[in-house]
């Protein structure tokens, strides 16, 4: 039962942060007992790496629809547009992966 501070972010990531105080159980210098109890939250403004990556990746796909839309007009880039389709298709995999991790971490009773 050793403390640590934790970090939160305003979505409900969190992550654990420094190691502030050594529990009574353990009793060997440097060492932790494993079972990690907080010391402090810190609230951190913005949001967290995930949801970052997740809305740089939301950013591309608009962009690709954007210009899909605009290639559509101009005709001739048939194999373009299908190879953004696929990269687009790709790319809401991922995004829907990374929001699935998102929430579980989030859920987690591991802290």
């Amino acid at each position: 039962m050793c403390y640590y501070d934790q970090q939160l972010w305003q979505c409900g990531w969190w992550r654990w942060s420094t190691f502030r105080e050594q529990c009574n159980k353990e009793y060997r210098t440097g060492e932790t007992c494993g079972l990690k109890l907080i010391y402090n939250t810190y609230l951190e403004p913005g949001v967290c790496k995930i949801c970052d990556q997740v809305l740089k990746k939301q950013r591309r796909v608009h962009k690709m629809h954007d210009d899909i839309e605009r290639w559509t007009g101009e005709g001739n880039r048939r194999a373009t547009i299908e190879k953004t389709r696929r990269e687009i298709s790709d790319l809401a995999l991922q995004i829907e992966q990374m929001w699935r991790d998102h929430e579980i971490r989030k859920n987690s009773t591991n802290y």
